[in-house]
């Protein structure tokens, strides 16, 4: 079978009529049908239909279908993979994130990469953040800064730095003033702004509340850290967050007070997870490696 004729078989199944894909692909209209018959001949059995003025599967064409999408998948990554041992700087990296991580953590790390490596292109895939990774074998994701330890297998997980949480509290409470580290017991009464269920800060708050002896009374459940904060800034309730970088004002109000915690544990984890089911092209490896050999990053505090 001829690698065109596949191509403009998909093309066709996908909806692009025999004219427009003559007109794209620089042949005429005869020379398409021609192709698309030689392939029907191949395979043994019509794959497509005439239906009205368009074209449309059969049965046997939907299950070849799924099979022409991977094969040419692989092919174009193979295409992609031989470009890219020849020269690895025109490559792509598909990087998932939380969104929190978006406005320090990543920026950094992409622009510190492509000041050496400055054709190498970025898809960038926020993620709500989850007690999970969604880096695998099909996923499609090279890597994950992520805040989640995965679990021992195929998937990696090398760790960056720990940033620290605080008690963060609206403008005029009662501990706003306090100069030294606390437990999370001092705020025992107060209700609790939590982030969804699910979410790794929803888990950490919960933990940091059992070994201070307490359950936390929900207030209120939000989405992301900058709605949480917006709800500390309102008076609405406290919550354990971390602190934005210094010049993140954007997404936290400038009267949120930040009060450090003595717990040891209150710290959230940020690191890279690829998987090895995963076939990483050398642009890809090169980012990994990057960041893996980076010093660990000032976190600025408020």
């Amino acid at each position: 079978m001829e690698t065109r004729d596949l191509r403009w078989f998909q093309q066709v199944a996908d909806g692009i009529t025999v004219t427009e894909l003559s007109e794209i692909e620089g042949t005429t209209q005869p020379g398409v049908s021609r192709a698309l018959a030689r392939l029907d001949r191949e395979v043994g059995t019509p794959l497509l239909q005439r239906v009205g003025r368009t074209l449309r599967m059969t049965h046997a064409g939907s299950a070849f279908k799924r099979h022409v999408d991977a094969l040419l998948h692989e092919l174009d990554d193979g295409l992609a993979a031989v470009h890219q041992l020849v020269d690895p700087e025109t490559g792509t990296v598909t990087l998932a994130f939380h969104p929190s991580l978006g406005t320090w953590l990543v920026p950094h790390l992409v622009s510190s990469f492509r000041a050496d490596h400055p054709d190498v292109q970025f898809q960038l895939l926020p993620q709500l953040e989850a007690a999970a990774t969604t880096v695998g074998a099909r996923s499609g994701v090279d890597m994950e800064l992520s805040t989640v330890r995965p679990l021992p297998g195929p998937v990696r997980w090398a760790g960056l730095l720990e940033e620290p949480l605080f008690l963060a509290v609206p403008p005029g409470h009662a501990l706003a003033d306090r100069q030294s580290r606390l437990h999370l017991a001092a705020a025992a009464d107060e209700p609790f702004i939590l982030i969804r269920p699910g979410s790794v800060l929803r888990e950490i708050t919960h933990d940091l509340a059992t070994r201070a002896g307490f359950t936390p009374r929900q207030a209120f459940v939000c989405e992301d850290l900058a709605t949480a904060r917006a709800f500390v800034a309102a008076g609405l309730g406290v919550s354990v967050l971390p602190a934005p970088p210094a010049h993140d004002t954007a997404d936290s109000p400038a009267s949120i007070r930040y009060l450090p915690l003595a717990d040891r544990h209150a710290v959230r984890e940020i690191g890279l997870t690829w998987s090895e089911e995963h076939r990483m092209l050398p642009a890809a490896r090169l980012f990994r490696e990057h960041v893996m050999q980076r010093p660990p990053l000032p976190i600025a505090r408020t």
